[in-house]
């Protein structure tokens, strides 16, 4: 399927995101215009520990005016590879760092309007590793048993859609650990 570009203009460059509005001619010859937030790709992590415990942060989330809790993630900088980068944000998310780092799943995060494409991870074999968070983050870390994260899950009790995409990539995984069926 073509869609041929005939204008291209960013309207907005940001700190974290630039919006195009593109002009495109569709494959059935009309034009159409196209708002496109451009995004960098990013991680999250769906961090466990040697006692079965997961690591979330609490932070509130600006844009919704509320407070979510969510596995650790971030944004890739320019060139960083995805597990380093997941490394990167454990680091400075939770204060630790994985032993072993498994790539459980990749998927754009809206593509209708957003070239975001995520990473999600599971980490284990956790250990201390302190970095500095990022200015404008004001995280809570909290810990919970595998039991109850997937009890939360079928509750509705997580409105974040990379916590709950991780947890259902990393189902089977999850319940090996704690031996449900």
């Amino acid at each position: 399927m073509s869609f041929e570009v005939l204008k291209s203009e960013t309207v907005y460059k940001g700190k974290i995101f630039n919006i195009l509005k593109e002009e495109v001619q569709l494959p059935d010859g009309r034009k159409g215009v196209f708002d496109i937030i451009e995004h960098s790709s990013s991680v999250a992590i769906l961090a466990v520990d040697d006692h079965q415990m997961v690591w979330l942060v609490r932070q509130y989330r600006y844009p919704i005016k509320k407070t979510l809790l969510e596995i650790p993630a971030g944004v890739m900088e320019e060139g960083e590879y995805p597990a380093y980068c997941a490394q990167r944000e454990l680091r400075e998310e939770i204060g630790m760092g994985a032993g072993k780092l498994e790539l459980l799943g990749k998927f754009y995060l809206a593509g209708g309007y957003s070239t975001e494409y995520m990473y999600i991870f599971m980490a284990s074999n956790l250990f201390e590793s302190h970095a500095k968070p990022d200015d404008d983050e004001f995280i809570h870390i909290e810990k919970y048993p595998i039991h109850e994260i997937l009890r939360m899950a079928r509750n509705d009790e997580f409105e974040d859609a990379k916590t709950l995409a991780a947890l259902f990539l990393g189902y089977s995984r999850l319940a090996e650990m704690t031996n449900l069926k």
